[in-house]
């Protein structure tokens, strides 16, 4: 698939433990891979919702009565699935990394490989890009994010240069930003630094980890009694918040303990952590951070 290559697509679809007459959601549609692969497992009477904000996604809709795509962030996940009369579902899929489309379209600014303007904006109708950011935030703002979502030690001191150079002219594509920064971009990690600072933007752009907690609160109100999540992360900021999920049922502090001393948490981690094999990763380069971890309702 020229679009997206689906990243341990069996692995997690055969998380979900697909019943033929079963109701299921893949949250991040892309290129279609793991919907397609799900759509295959269905039985007529089966069901499966897709949610993408991307509009190109759309054009990757998928001709198929049990099929429906809902133009939505995910995080609104619960009020859709209502509104189209889904209150329980029997099982969710997320794959939260960046599509290869969205990597290899230039204009979209998610790149460091391309001289393309600082958008990042998954949602075209969004208000703030990469490059709002970087010209508009305070340096305070502008360094948070980058140690926060980049977890880049020198954040502060990127921060003071890119305020200070934004002083003289507008910081607006890829190649400027990379050379407003040259001085912290060493060779030999230049390329992961740079990646680091595009993720930091990303996050901000798409408020990705928000969205992230917003939409794993609203699973155990969604999921039927034997209902699974299985969600992919790539990298450690999600992944910390999936895994804590599943294991505490909030992002921060400790659930409050009974009269005899157990805490009580509504889901329940299945198996353990999947990595791609390296047969995978030697296909697909960007399968390498990729974690698989599945939960279902704790009984």
């Amino acid at each position: 698939m020229s679009y997206h290559k689906p990243v341990l697509l069996k692995e997690s679809v055969d998380a979900l433990a697909i019943k033929p007459d079963g109701v299921y959601v893949d949250v991040t549609f892309g290129g279609g891979g793991h919907s397609r692969e799900i759509l295959s497992r269905l039985g007529s009477e089966g069901k499966l919702f897709a949610f993408d904000q991307d509009p190109d996604a759309y054009e990757n809709a998928i001709d198929d009565e049990r099929f429906t795509l809902i133009p939505q962030n995910f995080k609104y996940i619960q009020r859709f699935l209502r509104f189209y009369g889904a209150r329980k579902v029997d099982g969710v899929l997320g794959d939260f990394g960046v599509s290869s489309h969205q990597f290899d379209q230039a204009e979209r600014g998610f790149s460091t490989r391309f001289d393309a303007n600082l958008d990042m904006r998954m949602d075209q109708k969004a208000e703030v890009s990469a490059a709002h950011i970087v010209n508009y935030f305070s340096q305070e703002d502008i360094a948070n994010i980058l140690f926060q979502y980049g977890e880049l030690r020198n954040g502060r001191a990127m921060a003071k240069v890119i305020v200070a150079v934004r002083e003289e002219q507008k910081i607006e594509t890829s190649f400027q930003l990379k050379e407003v920064l040259a001085q912290f971009l060493p060779k030999a990690k230049e390329h992961k630094i740079l990646a680091q600072i595009f993720q930091a933007l990303r996050i901000e752009v798409n408020q990705e980890l928000e969205v992230l907690k917003e939409f794993l609160t609203q699973i155990p109100d969604i999921l039927t009694e034997d209902g699974r999540l299985s969600v992919i992360s790539y990298h450690s900021l999600e992944d910390r918040l999936v895994k804590r999920f599943i294991q505490k049922g909030m992002f921060e502090g400790e659930p409050e303990k009974d009269f005899y001393g157990n805490f009580s948490v509504p889901m329940v981690k299945v198996g353990g952590l999947i990595l791609p094999s390296n047969e995978e990763i030697k296909e697909n380069n960007r399968a390498r951070s990729a974690k698989l971890r599945i939960a279902k309702l704790k009984n």
